[in-house]
């Protein structure tokens, strides 16, 4: 086994190491796990542009050392302009994923930091905004380098990401992109920061940032107006859990995906005895993967228009029907829905046993790819998860919020061990989120579960099929029972790929000590006290 990174009493794991340095900073300098994970969402605002920005959404998952868990929704509704008429006036089919009308909702992440704030001085934090959003501020004004993540990054729909406002002349150098060694100074952006950090987080939606948002909205054509900045607040919510043999596992509530991710380890647990990396570990995991999202894909949207709990997918009756509905030598076809992203997962465990697991996102690589040139702020594209068809489970409406693939997972052990984890990645984090917990579960030290080769159930970018892919580095012999038993098995030729998520896990002994580990496949790392 690979060795995990064990440290006496604290620590933070993030995909990029600034981040990391930024949250274990707060944390040396005696700030809590909420207060650490401000400065670190902060911080991978400004370095890891094309996976999120302070111009997208965010979910918090926060456990208190008692036991007592807190959820914390940070996603924007689509704008007052934003309306099935004005896009199928406009020709559109389908959304736009990329320019001024792919911009449709309100960015809630910023909203989501203060919400925890609050809760954080609620259980003693003290730590200054301005000590939080210090590093992110210098990274904007003297610069920093340009990520290998990023450098590698191929997005969706190029030349329409190209043309958005503001993109080329933001993230391109001299009209092309980036090459090694290059480094960006956003200085725009960090100015808004130091904004932000001088008049308080809510300044970005009813103050002077706000108002020059709403200004650039505007004046680019986006569907998003100030009163829609000036009505939004993050709010708190009452996570959903799922008890299973030697531990509960956590999750947020619509409209993120984290039922999906509950229903995966749910079911999965009721197939039947099954060994690490078996075809029954495997094949099992799959067909929970379908079942469960067949049902998100018919039943998560905005949690006001729920037709009724999602708890009751989650009852032992429920999660049996399900998988008593599994073969487990024959492989289901079942149509799934394409949904790519790319978020930041990141955990933090202060040395009272605080712990946060937090997602960050734009929803595709850059989002909308429009940049705001007061602000410099990048806005998110999550909007694009809306239907123009007025009947369907997610229609566009102003003032809905968009089905969200966001969701950080937090588990807690019967023997007191608390395991925030999770992964960025789409469609892919509930599969990647079940493949990591099951490795851990099943003897697998932190740092080996989540080195361990991935797959990812799902359509190819701009592919009709859906496929079963695979890293390169799985026994031949599993992928062949796979095969045989109908799984349309596609190896993807790498042995490790960001296409596979970007995962870490944190878990914090009933002794105090606390192990972290951030994923090879990102720039990350976890560093702690």
């Amino acid at each position: 086994m690979l060795d995990t990174p064990v440290f006496a009493s604290a620590a933070v794991a993030a995909p990029h190491r600034l981040a990391s340095e930024a949250g274990r900073a707060v944390l040396a300098e005696g700030g809590n796990a909420i207060e650490a994970m401000v400065a670190m969402a902060a911080t991978i605002a400004v370095v890891y542009p094309h996976m999120n920005a302070i111009g997208g959404d965010g979910f918090w998952l926060v456990h208190e050392p008692g036991g007592k868990m807190h959820g914390i929704e940070a996603c924007g509704p689509a704008g007052a302009l934003a309306t099935i008429e004005r896009y199928r006036g406009k020709g559109y089919d389908i959304l736009p994923a990329r320019g001024p009308e792919a911009a449709l909702t309100v960015a809630g992440a910023v909203s989501g930091w203060q919400l925890a704030l609050d809760l954080s001085r609620a259980l003693g934090g003290r730590m200054p905004l301005r000590e939080l959003l210090i590093d992110a501020i210098t990274h904007c004004r003297e610069g920093y380098a340009v990520s290998d993540s990023e450098l590698g990054n191929k997005p969706n729909e190029l030349e329409a990401l190209k043309a958005a406002p503001g993109f080329v002349s933001s993230f391109w150098i001299d009209g092309a992109p980036p090459r090694p060694g290059a480094r960006r100074k956003p200085e725009a952006l960090g100015a808004a920061l130091q904004q932000l950090a001088d008049a308080g987080l809510d300044d970005f939606y009813r103050g002077d940032v706000g108002r020059e948002i709403a200004a650039d909205l505007e004046r680019i054509g986006a569907p998003v107006t100030r009163t829609d900045l000036e009505r939004y607040h993050a709010r708190s919510v009452a996570p959903l859990s799922l008890k299973l043999s030697g531990l509960t596992v956590a999750n947020l509530p619509p409209p993120t995906q984290g039922l999906a991710s509950l229903m995966i380890l749910g079911i999965f647990g009721r197939l039947g005895p099954w060994k690490l990396d078996s075809f029954e570990h495997h094949h099992g995991l799959i067909e929970a993967t379908k079942r469960a999202f067949a049902i998100r894909d018919r039943y998560v949207t905005d949690p006001a228009e729920l037709d009724h709990p999602p708890t009751e997918f989650l009852t032992e009756a429920a999660l049996a029907r399900e998988a008593a509905a599994i073969d487990m030598k024959r492989a289901a076809k079942l149509p799934l829905r394409h949904g790519d992203g790319d978020t930041v997962w990141m955990g933090a465990i202060d040395g009272k046993g605080l712990a946060v697991s937090y997602i960050q996102s734009i929803y595709w690589e850059y989002g909308s790819g429009c940049v705001l040139p007061a602000t410099g702020i990048h806005w998110q594209n999550r909007g694009v998860s809306f239907s123009l068809d007025k009947n369907a489970t997610n229609p566009l409406v102003p003032g809905r919020k968009p089905f969200h693939t966001l969701n950080p997972a937090l588990a807690r052990f019967d023997d007191g061990r608390v395991l925030p984890y999770g992964s960025m990645g789409g469609d892919g984090q509930p599969q990647f989120q079940a493949q990591i917990l099951t490795r851990y579960r099943a003897g697998q030290n932190l740092a080996t579960a989540v080195d361990a080769p991935r797959w990812l159930f799902g359509k190819t970018w701009g592919a009709g099929s859906t496929s079963l892919k695979f890293e390169d580095r799985f026994d031949p012999s599993l992928l062949e029972r796979l095969d045989a038993a109908g799984h349309p098995v596609e190896e993807s030729g790498l042995a490790y790929s960001e296409g596979f998520g970007h995962a870490g896990m944190l878990v914090k002994h009933a002794r105090g000590q606390v192990e972290a580990v951030h994923d090879p496949r990102s720039d990350g790392d976890a560093r702690g006290l």
